[in-house]
């Protein structure tokens, strides 16, 4: 997940502090907490940000591995 978010948002030429505005945080380390795992976003807020990476909430988020593994345990 983090290293989606860190390139998705670089690639995009968006900055941590930019991120941190449009999420509602004072400083940018509110939103750089996010991408380096300190701190895990809320659903409103992972929504927030894929917005505004045009992004997808499930493959900025989630990893592929742990849904398929989550799939087989249920059927």
């Amino acid at each position: 997940m983090l290293e989606k978010l860190r390139a998705a948002r670089i690639s995009q030429g968006k900055t941590q502090t930019y991120m941190a505005k449009q999420l509602g945080y004072r400083y940018a380390s509110g939103y750089a907490n996010i991408e380096m795992g300190r701190t895990k976003p809320s659903l409103e807020k992972a929504q927030k940000i894929s917005e505004l990476l045009n992004g997808d909430v499930k493959e900025l988020f989630f990893d592929e591995k742990l849904h398929k593994m989550s799939n087989k345990t249920t059927a």
